[in-house]
This record gives structure tokens, sequence and C-alpha cells, in this order.
């Protein structure tokens, strides 16, 4: 089966003098999504990777004459897994601004250390383009609204990474999943940052895992697991930068009944957070169907905005009553309340949001409506 994906023709982001970075994180088909686009392309382009030590070598020198061999008699080069190569963003400086006439791409599966390295050396020189697990927007391409409805118990409990979505089985998206957060879901904390062992982290994710929904305290988590706090927050700063978790911020106007200083932490997929907690049982054996949907309707949001370009600032809100709302937008000079309730329920707090800011737009997404949020 061939998957669509929202950037399908990374052509048109291809610009003159710009390095077009795609991160990620690891198994969501850059590669493949790279591989589709060349098949197609009509540059004579050459494709490396940064786990080659050769390639590291080369790409590390910042010799400019050493660079334009390597580049000679190509229109593209693309360099696959670029966080491996030690100073990539001085280097691609040297080439955007010595070479114009190349294009290239840089793909990585972790932000950190290639948004890090790639950052200051490429202002102004750069597009960046991030990947996610398959989104409804996508698979909208490929199924209609009654089929998403359908499947929806499954992108709830198994997620939507592409080799999930194609497995023949469940007992295989199983497999997958659980090879995914034992083999590579840290591995890129585990080979670019000094941390002592992943024992301590994936007790960490799990900790998270049972709280999605929930605002994070870091001493309780510390706590938990006889750490600091600060190295608590130097692994949740990392598990952000490595795209497994998200971070929302407390929403606030500095009204006295508000709390802004608190987050909640979400799994950048469903099947991820369900293998760290080992519980794949289907949604009728299940005490947390309100943390699947809210993180799924999160995660979903992100994607359409990022690939559809909606520019807005994320929040949750709550008060010291404990008055909730899971999503806020602030964008184009306006607020949108959203609440999230797999089922439709009786009472909200939509009305004390619309108290406390008359003009915010205010709606409940359930399993009937949630397709207009997220597609």
């Amino acid at each position: 089966m061939i998957l669509p994906r929202y950037f399908n023709n990374l052509g048109k982001f291809l610009l003159p003098g710009k390095v077009l970075a795609i991160f990620g994180p690891r198994q969501v088909g850059k590669t493949t999504l790279l591989k589709s686009f060349l098949k197609k392309a009509d540059f004579k382009y050459k494709f490396v990777s940064g786990d080659d030590l050769s390639v590291q070598e080369i790409l590390s020198s910042q010799r400019l004459s050493r660079l334009s061999e390597f580049c000679s008699g190509y229109q593209l080069l693309v360099v696959d897994e670029a966080q491996k190569i030690p100073n990539i963003g001085i280097n691609l400086k040297l080439i955007v601004d010595n070479i114009p006439d190349l294009k290239l791409i840089v793909t990585g599966s972790s932000s950190f250390d290639l948004s890090g390295q790639i950052g200051e050396p490429l202002t102004g020189r750069k597009t960046t383009l991030i990947l996610y697990p398959l989104s409804q927007l996508e698979l909208s391409q490929l199924y209609n609204r009654y089929e998403l409805q359908e499947s929806l118990s499954s992108y709830l409990i198994f997620g939507s990474y592409p080799e999930v979505i194609t497995a023949s089985s469940n007992e295989r998206k199983i497999t997958i999943l659980n090879e995914l957060v034992n083999s590579y879901l840290l591995k890129d904390i585990l080979d670019l940052e000094k941390v002592k062992g992943a024992k301590i982290l994936v007790d960490l994710l799990r900790l998270l895992a049972f709280r999605v929904g929930n605002e994070v305290s870091f001493n309780e988590l510390a706590n938990n697991l006889n750490i600091d706090v600060k190295t608590v927050a130097r692994y949740l700063d990392l598990f952000e930068k490595s795209f497994i978790l998200y971070n929302l911020r407390g929403f606030s106007r500095n009204l006295r009944s508000e709390i802004n200083k608190k987050s909640k932490y979400y799994f950048y997929d469903n099947g991820v957070r369900n293998a760290l907690i080992l519980n794949f049982n289907p949604l009728d054996k299940r005490n947390d169907i309100g943390a699947l949907w809210e993180n799924f309707l999160v995660m979903e949001r992100l994607k359409k905005q990022s690939y559809k370009k909606i520019y807005t600032n994320n929040y949750f809100w709550r008060t010291w009553e404990k008055k909730e709302i899971d999503w806020i937008e602030e964008r184009e000079g306006k607020l949108f309340a959203f609440e999230f309730k797999f089922k439709k329920p009786k009472k909200t707090n939509l009305e004390d949001f619309k108290k406390a800011y008359p003009q915010a737009i205010t709606k409940i997404i359930t399993e009937e409506n949630y397709l207009d949020f997220v597609i």
C-alpha cells in the first residue's frame, strides 16, 4: 500500500540559497518520502547517509575545496541522518554560500542536535518541515469519513506509524510498537546525550503515560524516580526535542483565578504511549478512554496546524477551582476554546471560560464531529 504524505512534492520546497531540513520521529517515513521524491526528480542527485563514517569525515571537514569536490557534478545533495555529522551546520553554510546552484536536503530524526547544529549557522538559509506519524488529514486521501470513523478505535489504541497502519493484524501492530519503543524511541538521546542508561528514561516516560491529560509536577516525578528536579527537567526537554513528547502550557491573562505555570505532556503517537504501559486492550475494556481521546486530538490538531500552516499559540486552561479546558488556540487576534469529550457531555466548562473571555469561540469535540477538527 502506498501511503499518502502531505509533503508529496518536496520540489516546491527546494529554494535557491536554502537548505531543506526535514525533521521528525524515527520510523515515520522520512527516508521513504525522500526516495519516493528522488525516483521522480529530474535532478542529478547524490544521496548519502550520516551513518557513513567517510561521509561524516568529509561533511564535517570545514574545507571548501573538499566539500566542492564531494558535490561536484550534482544538482542535489541529500544527507539522511544528518544529526550524526559533527559541525554539519557550518559545512552546509559553506556549501550554500559558495556553491549556489546546488540544492540541499537534510533529514534528522532528532531536532535537539540537528536543529542546534544548523540553527545558528543557517539562519535565513533553511526551510524546515516536520514529518509526523500519519495524520487523519493524510489518511483522508485513502479513506472516506465513514471509513476513518470505523477505524477510530484502532488509531486510539495502535496509533498511526506507517508500518503500524499497514500491518496485517493487531498482533503484528503490537510487535512493531514494542520494537519501536525498545529499539528506536530513545536511540538519539542515548547516542547523542550523556544519559546514564535507558531504564530511568523509560520509567519517566511510563509515569508520564499514566498522566496524559493531567498537569505534571516535576517534584512529584523526581520523588517517584529518586532523581533531582533538574534531571527531570533535562530529560523532559530531551523528550520534546526528540519528538517523543509535546509540552502544552497553561493559558492565562493574569486573572487571579487562573493557573499558568504548569504543563501537560502528550505523546506524539497513541500507539507508543500504549506500548509503554503495555496496554492494547480494546476501548470497552479500558478506563483511560479520556486520556486516549485527548492525546489523539492534540496530536492530530498539531499535525493539521503544521501541514496547513495554521499559525497559533496552543494552551490548556485551568482555574484554582479546577475548571479546565483541554485546548485553547490564540490566533488571528481571537481565542478558540475546545473541550475534548469522547461522548457528548451534559455539562462542560466552556461556559466558565466564556464568562472570563466573552469574545472566545467555543466548541466541544466528540467522536461525532472530530473529523472537522483534524482534517
